[in-house]
């Protein structure tokens, strides 16, 4: 056969192999698109679901911050308006009439409602909502950290006891209505709450069999990020539960709570009727001691009832042999598991809404 028919047809055969060998790495590339593709949905997907319970877990934060930061301002009014009640019962007595509250359950309402309002006041004109998502993380971590470690928060002079309970919030932050420490991804190990699956255009880069073992290294990347994504949404909307269930409870004894308020009130107006029309208000307000002291009582037995409640962590506090674990801002160290996310006080959270519930139906109406 002549040399040139030999070349040539050797030449038919290398383009046919080669040509084989092409459609081969086109077809391990277009499988490899497809898996990388699908990996992509799936994780798409997956975060899209996260995304939607970390917003739904910040609302319902910010929903219990507000009512948490409300209670704290009404419990300073009230303890005003009892106070003054109080002592114009008591003037002229030998024998002082009291409340029958534990001295030390009445400074834990005092020095919650003086946190929350001076919360209230620094965050004033900068919007709240960030604030009160911090608040319902850490506002009664603080104040619980306080009554465990003997340091009253109102003990502090104003600006440094707001400066601490801020510290806790997240600092600065505040300043412009947001807080990031606030939000879902706040209670979450970074790990968990922020997965980034960066697989887009990798598949050019490589060719053949190597973009197919590129493709299944990048779909066992999705895998294990979406495996963190839905333990990321389990983990918030546990969490989400638990605070729906303490401001359900707080909104219903919040609601009691305001009914010997109101009382109170009406009190207060009747004695200044008096007052106003020179009656003799000694012998008026003498009609009505039993009922003052009682409305008072109720009211401070109700609020002692939410600021248990309030103060007892959501999320696990580290404690030490004095109390609870400060950092070097005197803030509570919260405890977090293997993936660094903040732990549920799952058995606290059950008894204290348990009791809660249990006490308030305890109290006979004055």
């Amino acid at each position: 056969m002549p040399l040139p028919l030999i070349l040539a047809g050797a030449a038919l055969v290398g383009a046919a192999y080669g040509a084989k060998k092409g459609y081969d790495g086109y077809q391990s590339h277009s499988e490899a698109d497809e898996i990388v593709e699908i990996a992509q949905q799936r994780y798409d997907e997956a975060r899209e679901v996260f995304n939607k319970q970390e917003k739904k877990t910040t609302r319902a934060l910010t929903a219990l911050g507000e009512k948490e930061l409300e209670i704290g301002k009404r419990l300073g009014e009230f303890k005003v308006l009892a106070d003054n009640l109080q002592q114009q019962l008591n003037e002229g007595r030998k024998n002082k009439l009291e409340v029958n509250i534990p001295k030390h359950k009445l400074q834990e309402i005092e020095e919650y409602s003086y946190t929350a309002v001076g919360v209230l006041g620094t965050i004033a004109g900068a919007g709240t909502a960030g604030a009160a998502a911090g608040f319902a993380v850490y506002g009664g971590v603080m104040a619980f950290g306080a009554a465990s470690t003997g340091t009253a928060i109102s003990s502090l002079a104003g600006v440094a006891a707001t400066n601490a309970t801020l510290a806790a919030l997240g600092g600065g932050s505040l300043a412009t209505g947001g807080l990031g420490m606030a939000g879902g991804t706040a209670i979450l190990g970074a790990a968990v709450a922020g997965p980034v699956l960066a697989i887009a255009g990798w598949a050019y880069n490589s060719h053949g069999k190597e973009a197919l073992r590129n493709a299944r290294k990048a779909d066992e990347e999705a895998n294990e990020s979406i495996d963190k994504l839905e333990r990321a949404i389990e983990h918030l909307s546990q969490t989400t539960d638990y605070v729906r269930k303490i401001k359900s409870t707080l909104t219903s004894l919040d609601k009691q709570f305001v009914f010997y308020f109101d009382k109170l009130k009406e009190i207060d107006d009747r004695l200044q009727y008096i007052k106003s029309h020179d009656l003799d208000v000694e012998k008026e307000i003498s009609k009505m001691n039993e009922e003052i002291m009682r409305t008072i009582e109720n009211g401070y037995a109700l609020a002692a009832i939410m600021v248990n409640l309030i103060t007892t962590p959501i999320f696990k506090v580290k404690a030490v042999h004095s109390g609870v674990l400060l950092d070097e801002k005197g803030v509570p160290v919260m405890e977090t598991d293997t993936e660094g996310s903040m732990i549920l006080n799952h058995s606290e959270l059950d008894n204290q809404l348990e009791e809660a519930v249990s006490s308030a139906k305890g109290i006979k109406e004055a």
